[in-house]
């Protein structure tokens, strides 16, 4: 057939693709597919089907009467190329325009299993893999409603990766949907290889060092910011979600929260945001007390570490910078490191290092003890790593500079900065900058489920009543 023979020819080597004749009834017929993708048993299932049919008047009788699978449509010729690097099996007829498009999609996946970065220990442990049909199922599985939209885009001239925007119909905002649809249209690009390649789309100040998009890899929590209000970005081969609008005290929120005690999860709350102030505040404390401000050091602590810093080469700042280097290095090089290797040497490292340095006198135990502390620390927000690791070497410079007093600008600096951001029309310091008080029972604190009735005002979903219940008296 002359349409089988374009399109082949169109390929850059025209054997990457199978072409296999045969009749339906009285029809001549092709058959045109990649052989790495697609699943030699449907195939074999179709062309049976086709090879016992009697008569064959169409493309409709085909597909209705002849052909024994599960996902077949009639597409127009233009798109038969892309379905067939999606995987897909066409089918022509001889003398009929267009052609069937037959699901015959086969590769390996991942199995679903508990995100490494949100482990819970209670709660749904399904987590998204890099398949797309199977994430947007495990949400679907979730949101059984109607008004669960699914927009699925083509994204990349070279690699056309499957892009969903998901949202709920009546609760999403209407312009923030078409906000995020036109965004991620409009990146001209050759391939994206994951839904990061989509954030700088999506924020606002792409250059800031804080994040203006969410990220979830549980189907529960994008279910839950879906009904919110949020829509929601998915990219094939990627199994991170992103959710815009996006608030900074979501990094401080955890799927288990919803699923504990509120005195414990609120505890949880408070005890994250004063670690990641540790992770930030502590070395740069450190090095001001010690080069400005001894008074305010206890006078028992201050006598102890001047005895630990006595012999010590380096000034207080510079001591701190050397061992952060050290531990950023031993980190990255534990990421980096085969598994049946990364613990242990990192382990040993540290040890060995930090023990070493320690007795030759280079650096001191109230030192590594600091960083030790604050890279501990900075785990309790994962999603926040980068960016307190940016901003402690940043307040450690600061103190060392500048004191207490240094520190102190720098953090009202830092709060009105983070005051100015938003993420699509939602200020990232909500409920606090500014206050929006009925989001408050759900910030900090978290209060009983029953007493959230509405859905966050920072978000502006148009649909605010979310739940309702009236305590029945027996009488």
């Amino acid at each position: 057939m002359e349409r089988v023979k374009a399109i082949t020819e169109s390929f850059e080597l025209p054997s990457t693709l199978v072409a296999r004749e045969f009749g339906v009834g009285k029809k001549k017929a092709a058959m045109l597919f990649h052989p790495d993708m697609t699943d030699e048993l449907i195939l074999r299932s179709v062309l049976r089907a086709c090879s016992l049919a009697n008569k064959c008047s169409g493309y409709g009788e085909l597909l209705h009467e002849i052909l024994a699978v599960s996902e077949a449509e009639i597409a127009d010729d233009s798109d038969a190329t892309q379905k067939i690097l999606s995987g897909d099996a066409i089918i022509f007829l001889d003398g009929a325009s267009g052609c069937i498009v037959v699901n015959a999609k086969k590769w390996d996946k991942r199995a679903v299993t508990e995100p490494p970065t949100e482990t819970v220990v209670r709660g749904p442990r399904e987590g998204f893999v890099e398949d797309f049909k199977t994430n947007i199922t495990l949400i679907e599985k979730r949101l059984r409603t109607k008004k669960l939209a699914v927009e699925k885009l083509k994204i990349g001239r070279e690699g056309n990766t499957a892009v969903a925007v998901l949202y709920v119909g009546g609760i999403a905002k209407k312009e923030l949907v078409k906000e995020v649809i036109s965004r991620v249209k409009a990146l001209d690009i050759d391939a994206i290889s994951d839904s990061h390649y989509l954030v700088p789309c999506l924020e606002e100040r792409p250059n800031s060092i804080f994040p203006q998009v969410g990220t979830a890899e549980k189907p529960d929590v994008v279910a839950s910011k879906l009904l919110e209000g949020r829509v929601v970005v998915l990219v094939d081969g990627s199994p991170i979600a992103l959710t815009v609008p996006f608030l900074l005290i979501e990094d401080f929120h955890s799927g288990e929260d919803y699923y504990e005690r509120t005195s414990f999860a609120t505890f949880l709350r408070v005890l994250r945001i004063i670690a990641i102030s540790l992770a930030i505040f502590l070395p740069g404390l450190y090095v001001a007390d010690l080069t400005y401000h001894y008074e305010v050091v206890p006078l028992k602590l201050l006598i102890t570490v001047l005895n630990a810093l006595k012999g010590i080469p380096l000034p207080p700042m510079w001591e701190i910078l050397f061992i952060l280097l050290l531990f950023e290095i031993i980190r990255e090089a534990s990421i980096r490191m085969p598994k049946s290797l990364g613990t242990a040497m990192s382990i040993v490292g540290a040890l060995v290092l930090g023990d070493t340095a320690v007795k030759a006198g280079i650096i001191s135990s109230p030192g590594v003890m600091i960083i030790a502390l604050s890279s501990i620390a900075l785990y309790t927000a994962p999603a926040l790593v980068g960016t307190s690791s940016l901003l402690r070497v940043l307040f450690t410079l600061i103190g060392g500079l500048g004191g207490l007093y240094g520190l102190t600008l720098g953090v009202t600096i830092l709060i009105f900065y983070l005051s100015s951001l938003n993420s699509l029309g939602a200020p990232c310091l909500a409920p606090f900058a500014p206050l929006i008080t009925n989001d408050l029972k759900d910030g900090i604190v978290r209060k009983q489920l029953l007493t959230l009735g509405t859905r966050p005002e920072a978000v502006g979903s148009p649909n605010k009543r979310r739940l309702r219940w009236s305590k029945r008296k027996n009488g």
